[in-house]
């Protein structure tokens, strides 16, 4: 090996070292900062979790998972998940790129769920109830044979209890890998609704980002009082389908909760830090 070659070397692997550094760095700080995809503020994710998940800059609110909304609204220690037996099929043993059996594998990796939705009882405030919660990570928190059945039971349980229901969603609609199943759910939770109304108890909606589909055609906008999470987006068909086939330009804040509450669409709209305080009032001003 000659002088300049022995040189060569250890210049290579000195910018290899520098660059191993600066990626260990670059790691270390993804592990402590976030940034806003509202107002691109860099924010340690230590102070947007002790904000339960709200940019402190510019109030966005962040999306969060079943598990962690149950964290935040529920009493410590209070809830009790129901029919976490009930498990997804493939009874159309479909396939689009992958197979819908390797998709829900997937969903269940990434999110140790089973299925969109969790179920249970629990209580906010000492005020007890029969909630459902919907998980966007888990396929867009779209609603399939499964999904329909655990809430439907639910409801079902909040009536034998004389139980007021809180539905929490978070979805794109129904699932397109169920066909027609997955469009009959939302007959099913709807006529599970109707009944849970002829019992005389309470159900209450909290919308949450994005709301969309079947879910909005179905249990998702049933409620005697309607909640919309701060900034969440609710509709039925996407703003840019709607555009396509009206052809003209939306309203800059179509969709949004805002929005909604502006043409009656729903009862409030509520930051996050306020959810488990309004719902804790609304539960105990229907008290029998």
């Amino acid at each position: 090996m000659t002088i300049q070659e022995w040189f060569e070397q250890r210049k290579e692997a000195q910018i290899q070292r520098r660059q191993m550094e600066s990626r260990n760095e670059n790691e270390e700080l993804s592990d402590l900062w976030t940034k806003c995809v509202h107002c691109e503020s860099q924010i340690t994710k230590k102070e947007v979790e002790e904000h339960m998940m709200v940019c402190p800059v510019c109030d966005y609110h962040f999306r969060i998972n079943a598990r962690e909304r149950i964290h935040q609204l529920l009493d410590e220690g209070s809830f009790e998940e129901m029919f976490n037996e009930v498990l997804p099929t493939d009874p159309l043993n479909f396939t689009d790129t992958v197979s819908y059996k390797e998709r829900l594998e997937k969903a269940h990796e990434k999110t140790g769920l089973d299925e969109a939705v969790i179920t249970g009882i629990g209580s906010i405030e000492e005020h007890k109830l029969a909630i459902a919660v919907m998980d966007f990570d888990f396929m867009g928190g779209s609603m399939g044979s499964v999904v329909g059945e655990k809430v439907t039971r639910i409801i079902e349980e909040a009536i034998k209890r004389r139980l007021p229901v809180l539905a929490v969603t978070s979805s794109g609609g129904a699932r397109m890998q169920e066909s027609a199943l997955s469009l009959m759910q939302m007959a099913k939770t709807s006529c599970a609704v109707s009944r849970l109304d002829e019992a005389g108890l309470l159900y209450i909606n909290l919308l949450t980002e994005p709301t969309f589909g079947g879910i909005t055609a179905s249990f998702g906008m049933l409620g005697d009082i309607i909640i919309a999470e701060q900034g969440a987006r609710i509709g039925f068909a996407g703003r840019r389908v709607i555009e396509q086939t009206i052809r003209q330009k939306l309203p800059s804040d179509f969709q949004t909760a805002e929005y909604l509450l502006k043409y009656g669409q729903v009862d409030m709209v509520s930051r996050r830090q306020d959810l488990r305080k309004n719902i804790a009032s609304i539960l105990m001003m229907h008290e029998v």
